[in-house]
């Protein structure tokens, strides 16, 4: 099925990147990404963890309010989570999109999945499909998670920036200050060289 292709564009086009943040929400990073984006006037995609969106539903709600756009990315972050039983891989998906669903509003409109460590075997992105959510990956991986240092951070971005680029960057799971230094720069790196903020491709 068409919607089970996983997704590597913008869904703007043209000169435009989209920024992406898994592993939130956290109630001490998440709300410095939203206020550096809300000062460049950019929008974000975010990969949610189904328990932390629970846990905290007032940022899913502020993440949906501001006009970013939610993400469903499991409620353990299994990263082999492919090896598990058709069961435990539709728990994962289906109950975590409804978790942070009901955190944003009830009813409230998810549109893609991230698999945990980028594993999307065929039958993660047909269940994925099969709850309206488009499978999404990355191609510019800021290695932030690893805590390598904010100028590390920018350079991994840059090593692989283009138009079109989908940029994976965390928000959650962790001390995320360097996450969120290197942003601030981002921000004003890209703004000057004219890329505007887009979506993945739906």
């Amino acid at each position: 099925m068409s919607n089970a292709l996983l997704q590597f564009g913008t869904q703007g086009g043209g000169r435009s990147v989209a920024l992406t943040f898994d592993d939130g929400p956290d109630p001490r990073w998440t709300p410095q990404v939203l206020a550096l984006l809300a000062q460049h006037h950019a929008k974000a995609t975010f990969c949610e963890i189904g328990p932390n969106a629970q846990r905290y539903p007032y940022l899913t709600k502020s993440i949906a309010d501001a006009g970013n756009r939610l993400c469903d990315h499991s409620v353990h972050h299994n990263e082999r989570q492919s090896s598990m039983p058709l069961d435990y891989n539709v728990h994962e998906i289906a109950d975590a999109q409804r978790e942070i669903s009901d955190a944003a509003e009830p009813g409230a409109k998810l549109w893609y999945y991230r698999a945990p460590g980028g594993d999307f075997k065929p039958v993660i992105r047909d269940i994925a499909a099969q709850h309206g959510l488009r499978p999404i990956g990355w191609s510019d991986d800021s290695e932030d998670w690893k805590r390598p240092g904010v100028e590390s951070i920018l350079q991994n971005i840059n090593r692989n920036l283009q138009p079109g680029s989908i940029i994976l960057m965390h928000d959650g799971g962790g001390d995320r200050s360097q996450s969120v230094e290197a942003l601030a720069k981002l921000l004003d790196q890209l703004d000057a060289q004219g890329y505007a903020y887009s979506f993945p491709t739906r």
